[in-house]
């Protein structure tokens, strides 16, 4: 599992080795584990479900594609192979990906809404779903005192207002609520904790071979497009001060950023447009974006620091259910995204890598794949961090995207409830406590 500063921590697997050419990794389970049927965790459930991750299309599958073989040569061994070092493998693991399913459940229809899953909390009965969730803590969970509540409710409230309400109310005893709210709900004796970042705002400039967009593959274009905007002005204005501005998308708690890379570049729409004509387009040029939930708020800033230093933007309306395959689709040159922060290998994962969500037009480079080969290949985590930093640096000189701001979050609790700040966009169970108030 991840801990609330991002570090990987024994779980259900107490232990793990790779091999020296980090091809081979060995996980040996934590005896005495327990689905919430009462059935033993055993290391062919963890294949299994692996198996099935595998083979299954879904946001999961790419983390496993390095993945040649996973064995259970005992019950409490699990023995993963890899075609080539993958460095991320670990904290895949340590979330989502490694999320350990009863092997005979696992095709069941019922396992859809009501999984048998071997973490510290059940879904109870009382459970309705798509609008409140009742987990009950497992007695016989390993680590149930690590769980203070024996209870947790979650309620889907999707506006924001309304979940302030709920919380004045006290049908909640926390939620995200906005930054006009905190002085109201520090008045009404509500604790509110702000963590810094827990997202990226980025223009993704994902055609920099210039399918599309030829002059996106134009390095010069790319850094005019970063010094198109007023990153502080628009935390100010857009994010109401709760965030703050950056020029690089790797988590700032984490290992591969670089404070110094900040100034790399300042607004200067001078500048900007003198580059672009340099580069071969003094009249600027135009894009398409697509318009989706996520872009809509930001759009008539975009459009217009863009128009600023030449480049015409048409934005495309996407339905809300196609967010997300926009990017998939090609169609488009740049998307403005959230992305939330992760450990530096997982957002190389998800952003830069031939097969990565973010990288649709499958964009690679000799050096850069050098600079991850050479992250793959580093055993100790201490070294690997420096060249993450190297990774970070190349992406940011060579403006493979536009960042803009990291986003950040403020969390509202009632009294005796804590609120324990990290970086993780999606918190659980574990980032809340017992206070003294």
């Amino acid at each position: 599992m991840l801990d609330k500063n991002g570090k990987i921590q024994p779980n259900a697997a107490e232990s793990w080795k790779y091999s020296e050419d980090m091809r081979t990794l060995t996980l040996k389970l934590r005896d005495g584990l327990k689905f919430s049927s009462g059935h033993p965790v055993t290391s062919k459930d963890v294949v299994a479900t692996l198996e099935r991750t595998r083979a299954t299309p879904g946001q999961q599958q790419p983390k496993l594609a390095k993945v040649s073989s996973v064995s259970a040569p005992d019950d409490s061994t699990v023995v993963i192979q890899l075609s080539s070092p993958e460095p991320s493998l670990l904290n895949y693991l340590a979330q989502a990906t490694g999320v350990i399913g009863d092997a005979d459940t696992l095709a069941s229809e019922t396992t859809k809404l009501r999984p048998t899953g071997s973490g510290p909390y059940v879904l109870s009965d009382a459970t309705v779903d798509g609008t409140e969730y009742v987990m009950e803590r497992r007695d016989d969970y390993w680590n149930a005192a690590a769980f203070p509540f024996k209870t947790v409710k979650i309620k889907v409230i999707q506006d924001r207002t309304a979940q302030y309400n709920a919380l004045q109310a006290g049908e909640v005893k926390a939620a995200l609520i906005q930054a006009p709210q905190q002085k109201q709900a520090e008045g009404a004796g509500f604790t509110v904790k702000e963590v810094e970042a827990t997202a990226a705002l980025v223009l993704v400039l994902a055609d920099r071979q210039g399918g599309l967009v030829p002059a996106l593959a134009d390095l010069k274009v790319r850094q005019a497009i970063n010094m198109a905007f007023d990153r502080e002005q628009i935390v100010k204005a857009l994010l109401n001060g709760v965030g703050k501005p950056t020029a690089q998308v790797f988590d700032p708690s984490g290992a591969a950023y670089d404070p110094a890379l900040e100034g790399t570049y300042p607004f200067d729409p001078t500048k900007a447009r003198k580059l672009l004509a340099e580069a071969g387009y003094p009249d600027g040029f135009s894009m398409t974006m697509p318009s989706t939930v996520i872009s809509q708020s930001f759009e008539p800033v975009i459009t217009q620091a863009l128009s600023d230093i030449g480049i015409k933007v048409t934005w495309e309306p996407v339905p809300p259910q196609n967010t997300a395959s926009s990017i998939a689709s090609k169609k488009y040159p740049a998307v403005l995204w959230f992305y939330g922060l992760n450990s530096a290998g997982r957002q190389v994962g998800d952003m830069y890598v031939p097969e990565a969500f973010l990288n649709p037009f499958k964009w690679q480079d000799a050096e850069f794949d050098k600079l991850l080969q050479n992250v793959a290949n580093e055993p100790d985590d201490t070294v690997r961090d420096g060249l993450y930093k190297k990774v970070n640096e190349y992406t940011v000189k060579h403006a493979l995207n536009a960042p803009i701001a990291y986003v950040g979050t403020l969390w509202a609790t009632a009294p005796g409830i804590d609120f324990l700040p990290t970086t993780v966009l999606l918190p659980t169970v574990r980032d809340f406590g017992v206070s003294g108030g």
